[in-house]
């Protein structure tokens, strides 16, 4: 369960500073991080953190499908952590 726990806040870090990173570069006009990344990391392990990033960074907040998908699957991810912390101790 340790291992687990640190690969979800690792991706969840790494997420929330994939959307700074990518709302800077916006900001800028330079190269952009591809959409189907920010959803892979969010995917894999990372949604809550690229969450709170879009909160924080205010990026892709007008964004129909960031807005409506990232919560869901933040949401999704931390029942998924829920159960099996209590299910798999």
């Amino acid at each position: 369960m340790l291992y687990l726990s640190f690969y979800y806040l690792l991706l969840n870090i790494i997420c929330f500073f994939l959307m700074g990173s990518d709302k800077k570069r916006a900001i800028r006009g330079e190269w952009r991080i591809k959409e189907s990344t920010l959803w892979l990391v969010a995917l894999l392990g990372g949604a809550i953190g690229g969450f709170i990033g879009m909160r924080v960074y205010r990026h892709k907040t007008k964004h129909t499908s960031f807005a409506f998908l990232f919560p869901l699957i933040a949401c999704a991810q931390i029942v998924l952590l829920v159960y099996l912390s209590f299910f798999m101790t």
